[in-house]
């Protein structure tokens, strides 16, 4: 920090500048310069929907698909979202991966967040439970009919009651079952067994036994159990559905603020246009209550922005003439022309729900054991079904319907479903959380990284502090004195000068009417207040001695010169998070590159006892190093080119969305705002999402351990294997809801 050079108006520039009048307006801007970073080193970007997929085994076999094509660098598949994200060259198009996809069994859009955000996923849920209100209707109408069978009917009303319920239950099977047979059979064309298939063929089993029964006269039919397995497996599949919905993730949040029309202004009229026809340098009018659509600079008019959804401020800023705006802001009190700097794909929005899209799709210890053993599910899944009714059929002489009972129920119930929701789930709703509360998760294993910090080491300007001084002793002199020194400070640009105006605004304080004012050189500011000369600038030049590095000093002519003294002004939220990181154990240290004695100062107001002054760049890498070699886990948090070496050295890193772009780049997590308050709430998080990934798993487990020997032993019927197999999946997905 280098603001203690006294005060003149010709001193130079500080070497911190925070020009505007709100920081977090640089927020949206920096993920933009994040995401262009990201895009210049990777090259093509491509995002596509798979509304089929939906298990671990979907996973790997999508994966490897896109991946053998040749230009595909990587392919990652958020099983949450459904969608595919593929890094790949630049001639590598959608539609021929689309293709590829399709040869594979699985339906594929290219994805357009602004276009598709929360109307894909409510057309989805509609049709789950239109499916599941006809399964639920003819359920009860069936076994209205099986009540009169089961209570003693004779052979006529039997069958005739049987016939009713076939009439009711088979065309219910079909139509309640496509989601789950349109899939089945999409992967069995291409030689797949995905996990739709043993479900299917439950669903199959149990209508073709009941109508073999009824054909022969039978005094046993299973139609109210192969409706009422459809309605189980239809309330798992949408409850599923939903807690997915809630388990909204960032990558959602963003894509819901994106505005996919604007308003134009052409040859002087307005014209509503696609978000993707609008181009850089047209004009875009914003009417209050409306959400920015594009990136872009104020052309005319005055009003307020929230941009509290971007960046977690909840107070509105000053938006006027040449004020930078970004999409996803909203307007909020007057009307706004806005000249573009970026629309759709290229704006600061667009870049940043892909970059957390990609974030929450990449690959953890925890995701990769969970898709091997979704590789041996498939094939064990069908090994074991045919094994029982083999065994069974054997075991009771040629019984067909019980050892087809027990097939179903095998295939049902070793569906892996949990299994594949176990890290997803949690990885969505976690990183939903903290971009609520104003972090931006830019590498996805930062979050399995984080849980295991246990040394979290902070830069100071910049990082701790805003990087701009403010007065600290403004009430130890008189209201006049205060008022002259307001008025002197008026008429330098000096930092020390604006920090001192601002502090007597903040305080109420007026500046005194102060003639003649004329800045000397190297010196500071006089002027004529009372008939008086008056100054304000350096010690000696206002006959006193320095008692501060960072002071200025008011003389009036009565008694001794007066010194402002002046500290680096504390980061929103610095107290709180540097409380929070020790009440949860772990070792807060503070590593700066100033002056011994404003660090001293600093960490002794934040209660940091570890702290290091004046280290070099070099200095504090090998710090963090060092820390790492000893068996610490390090979480760095820094701003500065100064800082870059030891965020990459970190065993993960935080950035404020003010850094500098070779920082930001660099670090695992971007603060968007200006609260550092949220720091404290990431680690808790982070902790909180590995011990439910475990318990996931632990759930996972335990279910298969349980309910496959129920199955294999026949005391678990295909509807009761259907609802625990639904019931598991729910329970993974609310578990992942847990996260505070």
């Amino acid at each position: 920090m280098t603001i203690s050079a006294p005060l003149s108006g010709a001193m130079a520039e500080p070497e911190h500048v925070t020009a505007s009048a709100c920081p977090a307006c640089v927020a949206a801007p920096s993920a933009a310069a994040i995401a262009a970073a990201a895009a210049e080193e990777k090259g093509a970007r491509l995002m596509l929907s798979l509304p089929t997929a939906h298990c671990a085994a979907c996973i790997s076999t999508v994966e490897n698909a896109v991946q053998a094509v040749p230009g595909v660098r990587s392919a990652r598949v958020n099983l949450t979202l459904r969608r595919v994200s593929v890094e790949a060259d630049t001639d590598v198009t959608a539609d021929g991966l689309i293709g590829v996809l399709k040869g594979v069994g699985y339906e594929a859009h290219e994805l357009d967040p602004g276009l598709l955000s929360a109307t894909e996923t409510d057309r989805q849920g509609r049709d789950l439970l239109m499916r599941l209100g006809v399964a639920g209707f003819s359920m009860m109408n069936v076994m209205l009919l099986s009540v009169a069978v089961w209570s003693g009917a004779g052979d006529a009303t039997r069958d005739l009651f049987h016939w009713i319920s076939a009439a009711i239950a088979l065309p219910t099977v079909v139509f309640a079952g496509q989601p789950f047979f349109r899939s089945a059979w999409a992967s069995l064309r291409v030689g797949r067994l995905g996990m739709d298939v043993p479900i299917s063929l439950a669903l199959i089993l149990a209508s073709s036994i009941s109508l073999f029964e009824t054909w022969k006269g039978g005094h046993h039919a299973y139609f109210d159990a192969a409706v009422m397995l459809s309605f189980f497996l239809l309330a798992g599949r949408y409850l599923d559905h939903r807690t997915r919905a809630v388990a909204r993730s960032a990558a959602e949040e963003l894509a819901a603020l994106e505005v996919p029309r604007a308003v134009v202004l052409r040859d002087g009229a307005e014209v509503v246009l696609p978000i993707a026809e609008v181009a850089m340098g047209d004009l875009v009018r914003v009417r209050p209550g409306g959400r920015m659509p594009v990136d872009g600079v104020v052309a005319e008019g005055q009003s307020e922005l929230d941009r509290s959804l971007l960046t977690g401020e909840s107070l509105p800023v000053f938006a006027g003439p040449d004020t930078v705006v970004s999409a996803g802001e909203v307007n909020l009190t007057g009307p706004l022309v806005v000249r573009v700097t970026a629309a759709g794909r290229d704006s600061s929005l667009h870049r940043m729900a892909d970059l957390v899209a990609v974030a929450e799709s990449a690959k953890t210890r925890y995701t990769s054991l969970a898709e091997r053993a979704a590789r041996w599910y498939s094939p064990l899944v069908h090994i074991l079904s045919f094994g029982a009714f083999g065994f069974w059929m054997w075991k009771t002489g040629g019984d067909l319907r019980f050892a087809v009972n027990i097939s179903a129920a095998v295939l049902i119930i070793t569906c892996p479903c949990a299994l594949g929701l176990a890290v997803p789930a949690v990885v969505t709703a976690a990183s939903g959380k903290l971009f609520r509360k104003g972090l931006l998760i830019k590498h996805g294993t930062a979050l399995e990284r984080m849980a295991e910090v246990d040394t979290v080491v902070f830069d100071k300007t910049g990082t701790l502090t805003m990087g701009a001084p403010a007065v600290t002793n403004l009430g130890d002199h008189p209201r006049a004195a205060v008022e002259v020194a307001a008025a002197l400070a008026a008429a330098s640009s000096h930092p020390l000068a604006q920090a001192l105006v601002a502090g007597a605004r903040a305080a109420g304080i007026a500046p005194a009417r102060v003639e003649e004012l004329r800045e000397v050189p190297g010196y500071g500011v006089e002027g004529v207040w009372k008939g008086r000369r008056v100054r304000l600038g350096r010690a000696e030049w206002c006959g006193s001695e320095p008692v501060d590095t960072t002071a200025t000093y008011l003389c009036t002519g009565e008694g001794s010169a007066r010194a402002f003294t002046f500290a680096d002004s504390l980061r929103p939220g610095a107290a709180e998070a540097v409380a929070s990181l020790r009440e949860q154990g772990l070792r807060v240290m503070l590593i700066s590159g100033d002056a011994q004695g404003a660090v001293a100062g600093l960490a002794a107001r934040l209660g940091i006892e570890d702290w290091t002054a004046g280290a070099l760049p070099a200095e504090k890498a090998a710090a963090v190093t060092g820390l790492t070699q000893a068996g610490h886990r390090v979480l760095m948090v820094g701003d500065g080119l100064n800082d870059t070496a030891a965020l990459a050295a970190a065993h993960v890193s935080i950035s404020p969305a003010s850094a500098l772009d070779a920082a930001r780049v660099a670090s695992d997590i971007v603060l968007l705002g200006q609260d550092m308050a949220p720091i404290g709430d990431a680690l808790r998080i982070s902790r909180q999402a590995a011990r439910r990934i475990v318990e996931n798993f632990a759930v996972s487990a335990g279910y298969n351990v349980i309910a496959v020997p129920l199955a294999l032993v026949g005391m678990a019927t295909p509807l009761a294997a259907a609802a625990a197999m639904s019931l598991s999946s729910i329970t993974v997905s609310l578990n992942a809801l847990r996260l505070k």
